[in-house]
């Protein structure tokens, strides 16, 4: 049996190589600041990339969701619909402008916004006379929520959607990077993501006026005068040259990451497909999942063990595993918010049921053998 030296994670740091070379250039040329070379190519980069228009640079992907809910209005008293099941970063930007979140069921095959409960949504505030000012939609654990048809429902209502892509760089839908859908779109570079800037995001559109305001608020909103002049209330929100130099470096690895990342997925689902009980994260038809966490939902009645259960045993045994995030509509600081579920309560579910597996691309086969041993081993 495999002894482990150290801890198997869920999903950490991974540079590939080019990164000091960059961050090496901003000290040579001492553009230790959030402005520079690196900034501007590793905007370019994530624009080709995407095939976006416009992109600006950002200290976190809340940042940019935050940037965006302003940009559009959002202010004291506005009702924004958000994905209910996702990390509070989707949703904290909403309160920061005065707003209020009502959140929104997932669908099982997604595991992103439900159409369904989103139509439900709209028809309850349009009878309300209340129509949300936005919708935030989150493409969770890499994979795209179903961008055509929520985009046909805010159309028509005329409801302007912000793409949280913070986890799926790289995911396609019907052929499409995830993040290009909505009038915004937002990635994180945090630690874990499937590439890094060790904190950072980046706020995209095709939109080029959209991007420019959001440049100016990420930057104190500062007007164009010779003396520190001001008009509006603005950020600290730019990302440093020397973050974006990681970032530059990771950008050139990010297709063999994702690959990673697949190969990882493929090992548990081709591993555990056996064991009734069990069933990984689909990947729906027509998308690309970038499968930046391998995730699984178990059967606790067919398998005599908890979700929880197994993330403990894994835990005991120096593997990170995680739950799925708990859903924004069970968060205490949220109990006041609205909620908006399909016939049962999916998001509920998947984070009762729901299992965050490591991901980690510098994990070997072998420490991913032993992962599945362990699962194995307490569900026997």
């Amino acid at each position: 049996m495999m002894k482990l030296s150290s801890r198997i994670l869920l999903s950490s740091p991974h540079m590939g190589g080019a990164e000091q070379k960059y961050v090496q250039e901003a000290f040579d040329t001492n553009w230790i600041a959030p402005l520079g070379n690196n900034v501007n190519q590793f905007e370019n980069q994530v624009k080709e990339f995407t095939g976006s228009k416009s992109a600006c640079a950002l200290s976190s992907g809340t940042a940019g969701i935050h940037i965006a809910l302003d940009i559009l209005g959002v202010g004291q008293g506005d009702i924004v619909f958000c994905s209910s099941l996702t990390f509070i970063a989707s949703a904290n930007p909403i309160v920061y402008l005065g707003a209020k979140p009502v959140f929104i069921d997932s669908d099982l095959e997604s595991w992103n916004m439900s159409p369904v409960a989103l139509e439900r949504a709209f028809r309850a505030y349009e009878a309300k006379g209340n129509l949300p000012k936005a919708v935030v939609v989150v493409n969770l654990y890499g994979q795209s929520a179903r961008m055509d048809k929520i985009l046909e429902i805010c159309n028509r209502y005329n409801v302007p959607v912000i793409e949280d892509a913070a986890e799926s760089l790289g995911a396609k839908y019907k052929g499409k990077m995830s993040g290009t859908f909505g009038k915004f779109g937002v990635y994180s570079f945090n630690g874990n993501k499937i590439i890094t800037t060790s904190g950072g995001g980046m706020i995209i559109s095709d939109d080029e006026e959209k991007i420019q305001k959001a440049l100016k608020k990420a930057t104190q909103s500062r007007d164009q005068a010779i003396h520190y002049q001001h008009s509006e209330v603005g950020y600290n929100y730019r990302l440093s040259n020397i973050s974006a130099g990681i970032g530059r470096g990771q950008m050139e690895v990010l297709d063999q990451r994702i690959d990673e990342k697949r190969e990882i997925f493929n090992r548990y689902s081709d591993a555990l497909k056996d064991i009734n009980g069990i069933e990984m994260m689909p990947e729906m038809e027509d998308t690309y999942h970038n499968r930046w966490l391998s995730t699984m939902t178990v059967d606790p009645e067919m398998l005599g063990v908890t979700a929880l259960e197994i993330v403990e045993y894994l835990g005991e045994n120096n593997i990170e595993a995680r739950p799925v995030w708990k859903p924004m509509h069970m968060q205490p600081v949220f109990e006041d918010c609205e909620y908006f579920s399909e016939e049962t309560d999916n998001s509920k579910y998947l984070y009762e049921n729901g299992i965050c597996l490591p991901s980690d691309t510098k994990m070997t086969e072998e420490q991913q053998k032993f992962v599945i041993e362990k699962i194995k081993e307490v569900l026997n």
